[in-house]
């Protein structure tokens, strides 16, 4: 069971167009129980509509459920308050708006109740005990699959063919969208094994999220609506009348449950009819992970991330697992559904008036949420380019609390039509910096701001900002401006630049306040003495930034190109760059041809990369650099020889990966990421991000991301173990 909207969430915020405003202290509410209930009912009911009929949600699931559990708790409190229409009765919203003719579910497609940490499934666990105390649970097997964020979606098979596909609606009563479905490249029309006359099949339709990506790029570009995210991308793309529409969305489907199963099974491999449960690879299944292998074989995917656990401890950790890569995989999830894996014990267990007691859905922290947009400012980065931002009232999101959130540039201000004293809809997704969706327009939404409008002087030091012809970004003209100066210093210190740990950017502006640094080339000239002297800043401390500080000469020139903060220049292009010159000397006196000529650069880049070294300042701080002792060569180049040489290769390294790609997923011993792929680089191989058809060997480590490996597996890619790496590298072949 997946999907959105299931159930509670840890913190009982408002929001929404009641105007209740998350991250405030709510005045005293002076209404009766009752009276709240009742408001809480009406608002709910407002959202469901937007959500489940209409497929325009206008506040994200946590908040939603946040409505939802402050509901619970007052009925819970005082049961007289309870209505039957209450939305704590029933799953979703009724289908009030057909689009589609009406379909019931043989068999209710109910919600899932939730848990949110450890002792909440221990909590579920507990339960299971009492209603099973003749099964030891401690050694219950237990299915843990992915919560897709997509639409759950009831699919119908007659004698194996394809008949029916019907949308969740209120679990009771959903709606027909067969010719809609139909269009979806993975779900087959005919069953590959022999199946029941009957089959219902259950699932989430949903949205890849690179081809989410792609889809909102090309309405971008075409000045059409962009999708806020891939669930309300794919829901959209099933409420269309004309099935050639969804045809052309990048949908998607994965299975997770059997509905509802009737009539006799053709005669299966083997050539006997199977007519109990658990029969080896017959229907019907006697286990939740037997059912999921069933329909995998008959032709539906089934995701590959779904595995059996014993006991609540080890669902638990698998769940954490999800949870920490849950960026890695091709489609969004928002937590993992824990299922009691014998299917016989499901129907012992039975339900609620809304959900299964053999299963439990594990949340993870929301990424979307909703709270006050206070004020729209401007930072000015390195380059000089202004960037408006947001700034919020604190709000917890995607794991941290939020205060500031990007709004990228002008265009996207005027585009999402966000005002300061809006609720407004806040992303974070993992690292990922937090970024406004747009605003939330309800009813009840009073007077709003005027439009905002960009600024025509700096902030930082009152010059003319200036939006160039044919860019959507506007600069900062005056390059001495103290805010580039200190963002140019903490680029050049970040992790995929110099690397140097303890300089951020709070320690940068310190720094630059106490003129004790103007340009990078400062930095190796700070004392731990003079450090001492600064607040916050103790012997001690002042002793490790000047050791890591003299710990980033040894980066290779790569890593200087990067930290350079040349325009267009990133790490990949960096690689390209310094691998083909081999020297800062030859890179800085090559013209435009000769570093276009580079693969994988180009004529941005290359004219970028000339640019730069064309500008004294530039060359200035570089040979003040070079005279401080940065290192300037690339290990493995070809034109150069000595150094130091990283693991696995070097200067006089084989070539015995020479055209070969290999791509590496999770931690390996003795090599960083970096330095993984700097050794393939050096035996003359590629390392991309991605598995293709055309990948020479996947090389696993420790904590993989699961897609990339199942992709190889999908494409028959060898997959090599981490601790196997030295051989593929010396040999140039699969180890056998």
């Amino acid at each position: 069971m997946s999907g959105s909207r299931d159930g509670d969430v840890p913190e009982p915020v408002h929001a929404g167009v009641a105007a209740e405003v998350p991250g405030k202290e709510a005045a005293p509410d002076r209404r009766t129980p009752a009276e709240r209930a009742a408001a809480l009912r009406e608002l709910i009911g407002y959202h469901n509509e937007r959500y489940f009929v209409l497929d325009s949600p206008e506040i994200p699931d946590a908040d939603y459920d946040a409505l939802v559990r402050e509901l619970r708790r007052i009925e819970s409190e005082h049961p007289e308050v309870i209505t039957p229409d209450s939305p704590t009765q029933h799953v979703g919203g009724a289908p009030e708006v057909q689009l589609f003719a009406p379909v019931r579910h043989r068999i209710p497609m109910m919600s899932l109740d939730n848990a949110f940490e450890q002792p909440e499934l221990d909590a579920w666990a507990d339960r299971l005990r009492r209603q099973l105390p003749d099964v030891d649970i401690e050694t219950l097997d237990l299915s843990v699959e992915p919560k897709v964020d997509g639409v759950a979606m009831s699919l119908t098979y007659v004698d194996g063919r394809f008949v029916q596909a019907a949308t969740r609606g209120d679990g009771v009563t959903g709606e027909d969208v067969t010719a809609n479905v139909a269009t979806i490249r993975v779900v087959p029309h005919e069953l590959k094994t022999p199946a029941p006359h009957h089959l219902e099949v259950r699932g989430e339709v949903y949205m890849p999220t690179a081809e989410f990506a792609e889809l909102n790029e090309r309405a971008e570009a075409q000045g059409s609506k962009t999708f806020a995210n891939p669930r309300n991308a794919g829901a959209g793309s099933l409420r269309q009348k004309d099935p050639s529409v969804t045809a052309s969305r990048p949908l998607s489907f994965w299975a997770y449950q059997i509905g509802e199963i009737d009539g006799a099974v053709p005669e299966q491999r083997g050539g006997a009819s199977s007519k109990r449960r658990g029969a080896a690879g017959g229907w019907p299944p006697g286990t939740q992970s037997a059912a999921l292998a069933l329909l995998e074989a008959a032709g539906l995917p089934v995701s590959p991330d779904a595995r059996k656990v014993r006991g609540v401890s080890a669902a638990f950790a698998r769940c954490r697992e999800l949870e920490a890569h849950r960026h890695d995989l091709p489609y969004e999830i928002d937590g993992a559904v824990v299922k009691v894996d014998d299917l016989a014990l499901h129907e012992r267990l039975g339900a609620t008036s809304r959900a299964p007691r053999w299963a439990i859905a594990f949340k993870f922290p929301p990424e979307d949420r909703t709270t006050r947009l206070l004020e729209i400012m401007v930072s000015i980065g390195r380059t000089g380019r202004a960037t408006p931002f947001a700034v919020l009232d604190p709000v917890f999101v995607g794991g941290s609390t939020v205060h500031l959130a990007t709004l990228h540039n002008e265009d996207q201000v005027r585009l999402k039509d966000v005002r300061p004293g809006d609720l407004v809809v806040v992303h974070k997704a993992g690292d990922v910096i937090p970024e406004v969706v747009g605003p939330v327009l309800g009813p009840d939404t009073g007077e709003r701001a005027p439009p905002w409008t960009f600024p025509t002087e700096c902030p930082a030091c009152g010059s003319p900002l200036t939006r160039l012809p044919g860019e959507s970004d506007t600069y900062c003209t005056n390059i001495d401006c103290p805010s580039q100066r200190v963002q140019r210093i903490v680029h050049f210190a970040s992790r995929s630049g110099m690397d140097i740990e303890g300089l951020g950017e709070e320690r940068v502006v310190q720094l630059v306040q106490a003129g004790m640094v103007a340009d990078p080339a400062d930095l190796y000239l700070l004392q731990a003495e003079r450090l001492a002297s600064l607040e916050r800043m103790g012997a001690i401390s002042s002793k490790n930034l000047v050791d890591a500080v003299e710990s980033s000469k040894s980066r290779p020139l790569s890593r200087l190109l990067v930290a350079l903060g040349i325009r267009h220049v990133g790490p990949t292009g960096a690689r390209a760059l310094a691998r083909a010159f081999g020297s800062l000397g030859a890179l800085r006196h090559a013209d435009a041809g000769e570093l276009a000529a580079v693969e994988g650069v180009g004529a941005v880049i290359a004219d970028s990369v000339a640019e730069f070294f064309s500008v004294p300042q530039n060359v200035t701080v570089v040979d003040r650099l070079i005279a401080l002792g940065v290192r300037t060569d690339e290990p493995g180049a070809a034109a150069v020889s000595g150094g130091p040489v990283p693991p696995g290769g070097g200067p006089e390294a084989p070539r015995t990966l020479a055209g070969k790609s290999v791509v590496v997923t999770g931690t390996l011993e003795g090599y960083s990421r970096e330095e993984a792929e700097a050794a393939i680089v050096s035996r003359g191989g590629k390392s991309p991000g991605t598995v293709s058809k055309k990948t020479f060997a996947v090389v696993v480590g420790a904590t993989p991301g699961s897609a990339k490996t199942h992709k190889a597996e999908e494409l028959g890619v060898p997959v090599v173990d981490g601790s196997r790496f030295d051989e593929l590298l010396e040999s140039g072949q699969v180890p056998g």
